[in-house]
């Protein structure tokens, strides 16, 4: 069962909420904090990613991973699948520029590694959201259940969308499995994905995401394990 959409509230929050750090994720390459948001009286809290906080990469343009996490979130609302948690692109931040994304409460033990073979199955939307993104990082712990309503999320976007093939993901569980027809179908509608992802993507990273949401809709497989390059991400967790 796919999530319902995030509340207002929470769009509204981080959106236009003044934001104070709590603290930092020390796992991970780049600075990402911990955030309480308050807005008309409530807080909430958040993971904020400043732009100048990410290290360089040799294969993607440097200061756009932030661009790329309210990307994934836009498409994933567009296909109607809800699982990335509401983000968003704040210039505000108390260290300049970023994404800010709802933080999702889960046992951080509980992983794509040790899921019962239930909650495994419910991990189609994913592994067809991650060609969409090309996801080159897509670990067993960026995929979790919500504490408590078991919701399906999926974190750490940041290096997605790139026009050439990059896919590393743990998930390859359905490979040459045949793809739901209720996931395909959103791929099958008209979407001006030009001006939606204009201000976070470039124009060839655009193009490319329609040709694989075309190849995906051609096929209506799910892919199998590329041999000629690694397709696993690392560390796997």
């Amino acid at each position: 069962m796919m999530n319902s959409p995030n509340s207002e509230k929470i769009k509204s929050a981080l959106t236009h909420g003044n934001f104070d750090l709590k603290g930092q994720f020390m796992l991970g390459s780049n600075y990402t904090f911990f955030v309480d948001v308050h807005h008309e009286g409530e807080t909430y809290q958040a993971v904020y990613k400043p732009i100048k906080g990410e290290q360089p990469l040799w294969d993607f343009p440097d200061n756009s991973l932030a661009q790329r996490e309210v990307a994934a979130y836009l498409l994933s609302e567009e296909l109607g699948l809800h699982i990335v948690p509401f983000t968003v692109l704040r210039e505000d931040g108390p260290h300049g520029a970023g994404s800010l994304q709802q933080y999702i409460d889960y046992d951080i033990e509980y992983h794509y590694f040790n899921f019962t073979e239930e909650d495994k199955q419910l991990l189609k939307p994913v592994m067809l959201f991650d060609i969409l993104i090309n996801n080159a990082d897509r670990k067993g712990s960026h995929v979790f259940f919500e504490d408590d309503t078991h919701a399906l999320y999926v974190i750490d976007h940041g290096v997605c969308f790139h026009e050439q093939d990059k896919l590393r993901t743990v998930i390859w569980d359905f490979a040459n499995q045949p793809i739901p027809d209720e996931l395909l179908a959103p791929l099958s509608s008209p979407t001006n994905w030009a001006a939606l992802f204009e201000s976070y993507l470039t124009p060839n990273e655009i193009r490319a995401l329609e040709r694989r949401a075309e190849h995906l809709l051609t096929t209506k497989v799910f892919p199998r394990v590329p041999r000629d390059r690694r397709a696993f991400p690392y560390p796997p967790i």
